[in-house]
């Protein structure tokens, strides 16, 4: 909200020499953020000058400009060159000297141009910052302003010199989209006296007025739809009249465009007070009007040119008995009851809208306008009368035009009333403020505050609709009384508590997987449907059963994922295409498993805290989120050097990083070879728990999905069910004692079928070898003549070690010899050579 400071003095003793970087820091203590200071920024010399003569010269690339002669106060004409066309001589223009700044910085000075050195420019009002026009040069006769002589000061005249500012009002101070809101706040900051401008004496309703029914069959949350109806009637506005320049600047001041003096009107009245307001154009209308609900297959073409079809939810303005729609309430009119160029009676709407229904509606047609935007902030319920009257005034004024009787259809409810305990602002803010300073709080904001016992009865004024309950009441005495003077106390951790279990394992994870050499990234949860065919899932693949968004933030990724791979796989694609090509990434995230088929959730209220039931079946509706890690890799997994050349990223580096995921939590993985998509079919590893439990795959990326999701050749991933690792492992790693005595080694040689898995193997030889084993690594693998078809040698490396003793070479032998029949026994494994 823009605040000029001229138009802010007048409903606040704002000092004499107080910049608006003051008001705005006097602001900012009672709770508006400032935004911006506008204004102010323009230098002179900027003068009035009188056009003496001018010639009229044709350019050649088509162009005519004007030599002028401009008297600006001298004893000599200036020359000026202006390409602009739209005065005469005699007229008295705004003439920018040397010397002078305009608007963004803009420095002006004598220049070559056209054959000619022009001492100045003649300005236009958007090069002085006064608005948009940029058809023609300033004409003051045109701004009411003939009355100037040449050499007087522009910059006072047209009001360059002032300032205005802008704050950004949150949703819980809706009263200040208004510069009577922002007066009363810079009151409650200095303790200026507001004066309040709806302060008026309002024209009583008549039963000759013009007719209106409040009919909303329909309330949502049980609250009426409107409430309150004002209608003013105005006859006999001279259409030609302009708005007037000093309404038009503050217009403009505000950030608003001046349109016509009816429209003017209401636009200054709602920035000038905050209750938005519509004028219609009464030739066009047909008593009553009716404030009711839509119907199925109803639409609107609104003030915009654009068709609607209409929501049974959406509140209308309807005329001829409720027949005829003529605009959206508290959002926008309609294109067939619009105020022209020939209007001369209008009707002045003021009502009081639900701001649930404005908000929905709002959003629902894509229509942000500056009335709903205050209407679903909440206007204040006692302002439509005199905000009506303040609108009629105006176009009698300056349009001529003649006051008609008043309807006023009001059906508010009774006003709340808080009831709290006169300490809790004490005890919500930590500090110790008096009974009477609290209670004086209240009164200041415009609270009618009784006092019974210990406790005070509030009733909130109307503009304040946010103050609910009885922490809304002490957040203003925080605010009005200073968040400066707000203690800062750390609060004592209690003793006994910290990580839980799960967040614990979460980090130890996240740890264990940076220090491998990849980089945790987060990515957002939402895909695209066509995702799960990029991938390759089959048609009955439960991961293509995905929980769809109402609304989601865009329609081509409207679902959640149901795996942790396509965004964490997005993420990779961005990082390769800027630039880096030797990428290894992991996510630590949820998915959503839509499952089976589950109930809505209950909505429930938002003025309460729902019941237990209601969280129950809430959380009964909620889909399952399990915890996954996901693993990507892509280019050299090792960079080249002086000594050795660089290695690529294969699937073993994959299944490796999952392993070192599991190991941070005291687990080792099986590997075994299976199919699943998206991974190679030759490629992927099935990744279990030492109990047989599923915990994930890994493994090289099928060609068609890298193909397709544009990365690099032979990507790698691994994707894990981290909440199945974490209920595997235990709930302390205890440290393991270190032997002291040295290792045996052991490397053995075993010939098995070529389809049987390694892991098999190793699985075999380690439950032969017993406790005395510390480890096994495979390190050759052999296929050839020596073995035979359809065989392969198996190379295994086996590190034995006693914690009392050192290991004899017998001992040894024998713990080699039992792995070596366990697998024989298993897998029908053949000591090769022996």
């Amino acid at each position: 909200m823009r605040a000029p400071l001229p138009w802010l003095r007048e409903y606040v003793e704002v000092p004499a020499g107080v910049t608006a970087e003051q008001v705005a820091a006097d602001l900012v203590r009672v709770g508006l953020e400032e935004e911006a200071i506008h204004g102010g920024d323009v230098t002179g010399p900027i003068v009035v000058g009188r056009v003496l003569e001018f010639v009229e010269e044709p350019q050649k690339n088509g162009k005519t400009i004007r030599w002028c002669q401009v008297d600006v106060g001298g004893t000599e004409p200036r020359g000026l060159v202006c390409g602009a066309r739209n005065f005469v001589a005699g007229d008295l223009v705004v003439v920018v000297l040397p010397g002078a700044v305009l608007p963004g910085g803009i420095a002006v000075s004598a220049r070559r141009t056209y054959g000619h050195v022009s001492d100045g420019m003649i300005c236009s009002a958007r090069e002085l910052g006064l608005g948009d026009d940029h058809s023609g040069i300033i004409r003051l006769v045109e701004w009411g302003l003939d009355d100037a002589r040449p050499g007087d000061d522009a910059i006072g005249l047209l009001g360059l010199d002032e300032q205005t500012v802008e704050v950004n009002v949150t949703p819980d101070r809706g009263y200040c989209l208004s510069v009577r809101g922002i007066a009363r706040e810079y009151g409650h900051a200095t303790g200026a006296v507001f004066r309040d401008p709806a302060d008026v004496e309002v024209q009583a309703p008549a039963a000759a007025g013009f007719a209106v029914r409040l009919d909303d069959g329909a309330p949502i949350r049980g609250v009426e739809g409107c409430d309150r109806y004002v209608a003013r009637v105005v006859r006999g506005i001279d259409p030609t009249a302009a708005t007037p320049r000093w309404m038009r600047r503050r217009l403009e001041q505000a950030g608003m465009r001046p349109i016509s003096l009816t429209v003017d009107v209401t636009n200054y009245v709602m920035l000038a007070v905050g209750q938005p307001l519509h004028a219609f154009d009464l030739a066009g209308l047909v008593e009553p009007i009716v404030v009711r609900r839509a119907e199925a297959g109803e639409k609107l073409t609104t003030l915009d040119d654009v068709p609607r079809a209409l929501d049974p939810e959406d509140l209308l303005i309807t005329d001829s008995g409720g027949r005829r729609v003529l605009a959206l309430a508290g959002v926008m009119g309609g294109a067939s009851s619009e105020v022209g160029e020939s209007t001369t009676d209008v009707l002045i709407e003021a009502a009081h809208f639900d701001w649930v229904t404005v908000a929905r509606t709002a959003r629902r047609h894509k229509l942000g306008t500056e009335a709903s935007k205050r209407f679903e902030r909440g206007v204040d319920a006692d302002l439509a009368g005199a905000a009506a009257e303040l609108a009629v005034r105006l176009l009698v004024e300056h349009g001529g035009g003649a006051p008609g009787p008043a309807t006023d259809a009001d059906r508010r409810p009774p006003r709340p009333v808080i009831r709290v305990a006169w300490d809790v602002p004490n005890r919500v803010v930590g500090r110790s403020w008096s009974r009477e300073e609290i209670v004086a709080t209240y009164t200041e904001i415009g609270c009618r505050v009784t006092a019974e016992g210990d406790e005070l009865v509030v009733v909130p004024p109307t503009w304040r609709p946010d103050l609910r309950v009885g922490v809304d009441l002490a957040e203003e005495v925080a605010r009005l009384r200073g968040y400066e003077h707000i203690p800062s106390v750390l609060p004592a951790a209690p003793a006994g508590r910290g990580l839980t279990r799960g967040q614990r394992a979460r980090r130890s994870v996240a740890r264990s997987l940076a220090e491998h050499g990849l980089v945790e990234v987060l990515s957002y949860p939402f895909v695209s449907p066509s995702v799960h065919d990029v991938l390759g899932l089959a048609a009955d693949d439960d991961r293509r059963r995905a929980v769809r968004l109402a609304n989601p933030l865009s329609v081509e990724q409207p679902e959640l994922r149901t795996s942790i791979l396509p965004p964490l796989l997005e993420t990779l694609r961005r990082n390769v295409g800027r630039g880096q090509a030797d990428v290894g990434l992991f996510e630590i995230g949820l998915v959503v498993s839509a499952g089976a088929a589950r109930r809505a959730a209950p909505r429930p209220p938002a003025d309460d805290r729902p019941d237990d039931a209601t969280l129950a079946a809430i959380s009964a509706a909620v889909p399952a989120q399990p915890r996954r890690i996901g693993i990507v890799l892509a280019g050299l997994r090792e960079l080249p050097g002086w000594s050795a050349p660089g290695r690529p990223a294969d699937w073993a580096d994959a299944v490796e990083a999952a392993r070192a995921a599991a190991a941070a939590l005291g687990l080792e993985l099986a590997a075994t070879a299976e199919a699943r998509a998206p991974w190679h079919p030759g490629r992927c590893a099935r990744l279990d728990l030492p109990d047989g439990t599923l915990a994930g795959y890994a493994g090289e990326l099928h060609p068609k999905a890298v193909g397709a999701l544009g990365l690099p050749a032979r990507t790698v991933a691994a994707e894990l069910d981290l909440d199945a690792l974490i209920g595997a492992s235990g709930e302390i790693r205890r440290a393991e004692p270190v032997s002291v005595y040295p290792v045996a080694k052991e490397d053995v040689a075993l010939v098995v079928d070529a389809d049987v898995p390694a892991a098999r193997v190793e699985a075999a030889l380690r439950a032969g070898a017993g406790d005395l084993l510390e480890s096994v690594r495979l390190f050759d693998v052999y296929t050839g003549q020596q073995v035979g078809d359809g065989r392969k040698s198996l190379a295994f490396a086996l590190r034995l070690r006693a914690p009392d003793h050192t290991l004899t070479a017998a001992e040894a032998a024998a713990a080699r010899d039992a792995a070596v029949a366990r697998a024989r026994a298993e897998l029908g494994a053949v000591l090769r050579g022996g």
